[in-house]
């Protein structure tokens, strides 16, 4: 045990909940202003790897505590490989044995710790290419003329945004901690 270790959990729980709450917002957005279309499908390439691999974290992420739902989630997941030429030996490698046992759960901690240093790459990747090609917007349209400067319009507007979001967080970290889980 550790002090205040169910505040941690808790947090990296709902926290990852939350994020893909988010996440699926954003790609919703992109889906509607129409994102995926030239000049931004790279942009849009580079968000579905993101995506694939904040997956990748979440599943890793749900086998760690090891309970039944955890261990037959893994069983299922892991075992789609099998329709794969060559699945069988796939899935032995990625159980780390013939079943899913202990070697599968230190193999599957070590991804859930690698891959957000991968996310955070990818990140880079995709804010460099959207800085390169620039932002959609509902209409669809480039636009050349007067700008609004980010501070203080943008800002406050985004900061009341992320309070709202810190409010809804914390409600559901305190107070309906087991809500977003299993």
């Amino acid at each position: 045990d550790v002090p205040n270790g169910w505040l941690i959990r808790y947090i990296h729980a709902n926290g990852a909940s939350m994020f893909f709450i988010v996440v699926y917002a954003h790609i919703f957005r992109g889906l509607y202003y129409g994102s995926y279309i030239e000049p931004r499908q790279y942009v849009w390439c580079s968000g579905v790897v993101l995506l694939l691999l904040m997956m990748g974290a979440a599943f890793t992420g749900y086998v760690l505590p090891w309970g039944q739902m955890s261990f037959w989630g893994a069983t299922v997941i892991t075992s789609m490989v099998t329709i794969l030429p060559k699945g069988q030996l796939i899935a032995e490698w990625i159980w780390g044995g013939y079943v899913i046992k202990d070697p599968t759960l230190r193999r599957f901690f070590v991804i859930h710790y690698l891959l957000p240093f991968l996310i955070v790459v990818f990140s880079v990747i995709h804010l460099v290419l959207l800085h390169k090609v620039g932002s959609n917007n509902p209409l669809g349209v480039d636009f050349d003329g007067d700008y609004l400067p980010f501070y203080p319009y943008f800002f406050y507007k985004d900061l009341f945004a992320f309070s709202i979001f810190l409010l809804i967080f914390a409600y559901f970290v305190f107070y309906n901690p087991e809500y977003l889980n299993h």
